[in-house]
């Protein structure tokens, strides 16, 4: 009874794979705005602005921005001309905070300020920004 229910199985499910692929092909209404990949690594990372001391927007290749939220106040970070960013944890790339920090040259010696929250930004929240 076991070796019949198997040659049917295999094709109800076949069918049913089909018939969702043929589903999920349909044409979908188009959604407002892609959102970012929520990873990059740091090496994309082409820009920096400032949000006060703490918090950072940067520029990831041509379009993609993001805010990095830093794990309390990072008093140099708001008048610094450069920045580095470098991933902690051996992995290359930035998902979430933790992954990351910022590091800001200062008069008073290199400060080094944890990144606690990576946000994809919006094309609106990033029009805002531009205006300020």
């Amino acid at each position: 009874m076991k070796q019949l229910l198997i040659p049917f199985a295999v094709p109800a499910l076949g069918a049913a794979s089909i018939v969702a692929w043929a589903a999920s092909g349909a044409p979908a209404a188009a959604p407002a705005e892609r959102p970012a990949p929520r990873c990059f690594r740091a090496a994309e990372v082409n820009g920096f602005t400032s949000r006060g001391s703490d918090a950072v927007d940067v520029r990831v290749g041509a379009n993609r921005h993001y805010r990095l939220s830093l794990g309390g106040p990072c008093p140099d970070v708001d008048w610094s001309l450069r920045v580095a960013l470098r991933t902690t944890g051996g992995n290359s790339y930035i998902c979430q905070g933790a992954d990351a920090e910022i590091i800001v040259p200062s008069p008073s010696g290199t400060q080094r300020c944890l990144v606690t929250d990576v946000r994809a930004l919006t094309a609106e929240e990033v029009a805002a920004a531009r205006r300020r």
